[in-house]
C-alpha cells in the first residue's frame, strides 16, 4: 500500500493506524514558537467507530488503507446478515453483520441504494442516502380540521423506524425522510 505525508492527509482519507482502518475527520497543522512542527489529526476508527486525536511529526508517513466506498442495492436480511449486491455491473454480493450496518438498520429498503465501505472485501460501514422515501405502517389516523402546523405525532414505518408526523398524515402513505436527523421532511411526491 502506499504512504501518504501528515501534509497530504485531508478529510476523508483513510490511513491505516495501529492495525485499523480509520478515516481522517480533521488535520491541523501547529507551528509551535519553539521545536518541530507537527500534526493533530482527529480520526474515526472504521471497525469502532471511535473517535480520538493523535499528533505526527510534520512529515511522517501513515499507511493509506485499502478502503472502498461503493454504491450497493440492499436485497435482503436473514436474521443475521444484511445482503447488498454492487451496482457497477459485477452483481456481486457482500453480507454485513450488525456491527457494520449499526444505525442504518431503520433505513434498509429493499432495492434502494446505499454505499458500503469495503475493508479486504468485506462490508465495514453501510451508509444510508440523506434522504430515502418509506411507508407509514401505522400511526393514530389524521382527523378533518388538522393542520400542518398544528402539532405532531409518533408515525411508525414500514423499517420499524419512528419518526414524529404531522398530525393529518395517515397510514399507507409514503413520506420523504432525512436519515441524517430521523425527522419527516415531507410527502412523498409521485414517481
Amino acid at each position: 500500500m502506499a504512504n501518504i505525508s501528515t501534509s497530504d492527509m485531508r478529510s476523508g482519507a483513510k490511513v491505516m493506524v495501529d492495525g485499523d482502518p480509520c478515516a481522517i475527520i480533521d488535520n491541523e497543522h501547529v507551528k509551535p514558537g519553539k521545536g518541530q512542527a507537527f500534526n493533530r489529526l482527529k480520526l474515526r476508527n472504521l471497525r469502532s467507530g471511535r473517535v480520538w486525536e493523535r499528533t505526527f511529526k510534520s512529515g511522517d508517513t501513515l499507511e493509506s488503507a485499502d478502503v472502498m466506498d461503493t454504491d450497493m442495492e440492499y436485497l435482503y436480511t436473514d436474521g443475521e446478515f444484511w445482503h447488498f449486491m454492487a451496482v457497477d455491473g459485477s452483481f456481486e454480493q457482500h453480507a454485513a453483520d450488525e456491527t457494520a450496518v449499526g444505525e442504518t438498520v431503520k433505513w434498509l429498503k429493499e432495492q434502494e441504494r446505499y454505499v458500503v465501505t469495503l475493508y479486504n472485501g468485506a462490508p465495514l460501514a453501510v451508509a444510508a442516502p440523506n434522504f430515502i422515501e418509506l411507508e407509514v405502517k401505522d400511526t393514530d389516523p389524521g382527523v378533518k380540521g388538522d393542520t400542518a402546523n398544528g402539532g405532531s405525532k409518533p408515525a411508525y414505518l414500514v423499517t420499524g423506524a419512528m419518526v414524529r408526523v404531522p398530525l393529518f398524515i395517515n397510514i399507507g402513505e409514503v413520506l420523504r425522510i432525512d436519515t441524517r436527523t430521523g425527522e419527516y421532511v415531507s410527502r412523498a411526491t409521485g414517481k
